[in-house]
């Protein structure tokens, strides 16, 4: 469109509009190309975030209604200082004589402004000849503590870890067991998991942990159901209809521990909500824990009223909150309010289920750190949620609607992804001075000694594509970094725990070195590390090039068990789902090749001897975990199904549930039996694997 005289084009006001909301209107691919981001990608972008560009006279409106406010806007909404950072006026572009002071968080006082402050949430007060206005003022420590000397510890998805005591998956009572023995008896620092978070009620397309309905609590589903206290005091009527839930889900249980059933998470939540609802319908709570239960409830406020109000109203309507009644889509209207009323006992039912889930994993870390955990546990936080679920419903003002996170089409997956998340929206969230991310935080690190933060990336820029897109229609979103970094490093001292960052794949330069400067662990694993790069390939990277400051590991979730990727079965595996790009013979000789080159350093090393058998799987998975002992790696982690031989990956990316059975998998071993919990410690190569990271062996190691 040509511009009349005295007025911007089109094309101009939307460069200059996305440029100062932080969308990217181009990006560089992995490979070094440059990629103009579509105008209509720009205009529906800038629509989630509140900026009407939809024709050149609005994108024009709206680019003179921003550059108003930024000249008469006293502050900023958000101010971010790290200790021992003072107030700066000058630094905000205020006159010389204006004045102001910090009223500290919690009513704790006021401070001048070149007063050192405590780390916390304040409130800035300014005035002076432009104004009186006031903001949030963040600040942070200068620096995360990092754990103290060097720990070993396993990486696990609770669901997969079941013990005969099961309720047909893991629960938090296997997880207080687990960190008991491995603390106890082989001397690990630290557990870490998948996610715990709320998953979505009803049947389960997508069972990932990591497309939650709600980050902010936990998943009731994970109860111990017999640990709970007012279970023992059932009479005897009560307890046969719980017992009887018992029974059937140790038949379930037995199946998956003989291999003739997979994880069943729907009749497992439907034994459980069965059992749960007899033991609160029937025990009342005795006066010390009706206390506790109380204040929980208060301490936990209106998140947990707007949590249990989701769960409540999800029973009637079912799950997806864009399909109720349009006046209960708004956590805020007065039919909600109102359904509060009618739905009180269900209700207090699931904030009931919120406290137990609170107790458990509070006996959880309790007993880690009995154990002579350093650590304890280690817990993860998903980069995002379900659009459907309790946290899309609460906190939709702070949630740009009509996008999806995501990932712009690079080697690994060269028709991007679109992973199913709404965004925050950077501008809703710095007005809230960031208490929604704060509150996701607390209660992620809240039972832990550390969290994992997935694709820790997503706290600089965020992949936005827009619904009905393919993921290469969308572009990068950034924020404040500064900001919620704060926000991280603030809720994490506050809990005095260490933060991990997983920053595997496509990395900005520059910010794998600005977490390490501010005490975030990074995140390495051997299939990524190579001379050159994983772009490069010039051989694996020896250890002593590798990072301290990091979790080491042989391999994740979401890529194949180190002993299926020793043997190649990896390649099979995805060539009898007809998932090869290449083919078979092509892709094999590739991961031979990857393979031998890891042999060869560590035959290079010593670990392996000349000439050793590259059918010893086993042999060589001992010396790839021994190889980890070279590197100076803070983080030691084992998956456990590495030690124990599984060959079956717990996740395939890009697979449906109808292709492999992702997220529903017990720990196996090399014949793909289940591996009970109970024998774990006797189980021949876990147990070659965990001597390594005994204080003798290590020695002898390095």
């Amino acid at each position: 469109m040509t511009a009349q005289k005295g007025h911007l084009t089109m094309a101009d006001a939307l460069v200059r509009l996305a440029r100062a909301h932080g969308v990217a209107t181009s990006y560089t691919t992995d490979r070094g190309v440059r990629v103009d981001v579509a105008p209509d990608t720009l205009v529906a972008v800038l629509a989630a975030c509140g900026v009407d560009a939809a024709t050149p006279a609005a994108a024009r409106d709206a680019l003179a209604r921003h550059e108003f406010r930024s000249r008469t806007r006293l502050l900023p909404p958000c101010v971010v200082l790290r200790q021992p950072e003072t107030v700066r006026l000058e630094a905000l572009g205020l006159p010389r004589d204006t004045e102001g002071h910090v009223e500290l968080e919690n009513g704790a006082g006021r401070a001048a402004l070149d007063d050192p402050l405590p780390a916390g949430l304040h409130t800035l007060h300014v005035q002076g000849p432009t104004g009186v206005g006031d903001c949030a003022l963040l600040v942070a420590p200068a620096r995360l503590a990092v754990p103290e000397g060097r720990h070993w510890g396993f990486l696990v998805q609770l669901y997969s870890v079941l013990s005969r005591r099961s309720w047909g998956m893991g629960d938090l009572g296997d997880l207080a067991d687990l960190a008991a023995w491995s603390g106890r008896a082989l001397g690990a620092g630290f557990l870490q998991l998948g996610p715990l978070h709320a998953a979505e009620p009803g049947p389960l397309t997508d069972p990932s942990p990591y497309r939650p309905s709600s980050r902010r609590f936990p998943d009731p589903l994970h109860l111990r159901v017999e640990a709970i206290p007012e279970y023992a005091y059932l009479d005897p009527a009560e307890r046969r209809d719980v017992d009887a839930c018992v029974a059937q889900a140790r038949a379930l249980n037995d199946r998956v521990l003989r291999g003739q059933s997979l994880i069943d998470r729907e009749t497992v939540r439907a034994l459980k909500l069965r059992a749960l609802r007899g033991i609160h319908g029937a025990a009342p709570l005795s006066p010390g824990r009706a206390a506790s239960f109380a204040s929980f409830v208060q301490r936990e406020g209106d998140e947990l009223t707007d949590f249990a109000t989701w769960c409540a109203l999800a029973e009637v309507h079912a799950g997806d909150w864009h399909t109720w009644p349009a006046d209960l889509r708004d956590p805020r209207s007065a039919a909600v309010a109102r359904a509060r009323t009618e739905l009180a006992d269900d209700i207090g039912f699931h904030q009931w289920l919120a406290w137990l889930t609170d107790e458990q994993l509070a006996d959880a870390q309790h007993q880690a750190r009995t154990a002579g955990m350093p650590i304890g546990l280690v817990h993860d936080l998903a980069v995002g949620v379900s659009p459907h679920g309790a946290d899309a419903w609460a906190y939709q003002r702070f949630l740009a609607a009509g996008m999806s996170v995501g990932a712009p089409p690079d080697d690994f997956n060269p028709h991007g992804q679109n992973w199913g998340q709404p965004p925050w929206r950077p501008d809703a969230l710095a007005a809230a001075a960031y208490r929604p991310l704060a509150g996701l935080l607390r209660a992620g690190l809240r039972h832990a000694g550390a969290l994992r933060v997935d694709h820790v990336m997503g706290l600089f820029r965020l992949w936005w594509i827009p619904d009905g897109c393919a993921p290469d229609a969308g572009t990068y979103v950034r924020y404040d970094s500064d900001a919620l970094l704060a926000t991280l490093m603030l809720e994490a001292n506050r809990a005095g725990a260490a933060v991990i960052g997983e920053d595997l794949g496509t990395v900005e330069a520059g910010v794998r070195e600005h977490l390490a400067d501010l005490g975030v662990l990074g995140t390495s694993v051997q299939r990524f590390e190579y001379v050159g790069g994983s772009e490069g390939r010039h051989g694996p990277l020896p250890p002593d090039q590798w990072r301290q400051e990091c979790l080491a590991t042989l391999t994740t979730h979401d890529l194949p068990t180190t002993s299926a990727w020793l043997s190649g079965e990896h390649v099979e595996l995805r060539a009898g789902l007809g998932l090869l790009t290449r083919p078979e013979t092509e892709e094999k000789a590739e991961a031979a090749a990857e393979r031998d080159g890891w042999l060869a350093e560590l035959t290079r090393l010593g670990l392996l001897p000349d000439g050793a058998d590259s059918e010893d799987r086993d042999a060589a998975l001992v010396a790839l975990h021994a190889f980890l002992l070279r590197t100076p790696a803070r983080l030691l982690g084992v998956w456990l199904p590495d030690a124990t031989g599984d060959l079956m990956p717990q996740n395939l990316p890009g697979t449906s549930a109808a292709v492999h059975p992702n997220w529903r998998l017990p720990v196996a071993d090399a014949t793909g039996c289940p591996v009970p919990l109970e024998d774990l410690p006797d189980h021949p190569l876990l147990r070659r694997v965990t001597e390594l990271f005994t204080p003798s062996h290590r020695s002898r190691v390095h």
